[in-house]
């Protein structure tokens, strides 16, 4: 097991000087931004944020070749990455000390969703539930649960929702080949 007393104290100096920047006229809303672009033959989708890149996949059973986990499973994993980080940051703010925190996320995905007989089954991840496990001595933990639940983004956004706006760009594929 990692000793996360080091991470902690310099979590907590990170939080303190966001927060103080928030709070300044310097302040703005950060833009996020991914893209992700499917290989021929393949389908495997190559996912870009930033300078980082993440492989998505479908199993075989789905034409694809399990090379990385289905876009249901990166959002289980953005959640649980999101829980973990923000059970951190909270941890540091309240000055709690932790040795561990490992979040495990689980939810179903029903492939009959919109099949005759399953019109009300959902065509995306639900019945999402996760556990925490926490590394500590401290006994009371109700107020890390609750701010954790309170500020993790990810969390709220899945539980508030958010509205989506797409659009389509057609390019001929004379211009795409040339």
């Amino acid at each position: 097991m990692s000793d996360l007393k080091e991470y902690l104290a310099q979590k907590r100096d990170a939080v303190l000087r966001r927060r103080a920047h928030a709070r300044s006229e310097g302040a703005h809303p950060l833009r996020l931004q991914a893209r992700a672009q499917a290989e021929g033959r393949s389908g495997v989708r190559r996912i870009r944020i930033r300078d980082f890149q993440v492989i998505s996949d479908s199993l075989p059973d789905f034409a694809g070749y399990d090379l990385g986990p289905s876009s249901p499973e990166l959002l289980l994993g953005a959640l649980s990455s999101c829980l973990t980080h923000t059970y951190l940051i909270q941890a540091a703010d309240l000055q709690i000390a932790l040795e561990d925190v490992s979040v495990e996320v689980l939810g179903q995905l029903d492939p009959r969703a919109g099949a005759p007989g399953h019109e009300t089954t959902p065509i995306y991840p639900h019945d999402l539930s996760y556990t925490v496990r926490l590394t500590t001595d401290v006994t009371e933990l109700a107020a890390l649960h609750a701010a954790v639940e309170r500020f993790c983004p990810i969390l709220n956004l899945l539980r508030q929702g958010v509205a989506v706006r797409g659009t389509v760009e057609r390019i001929p594929a004379s211009r795409a080949a040339a």
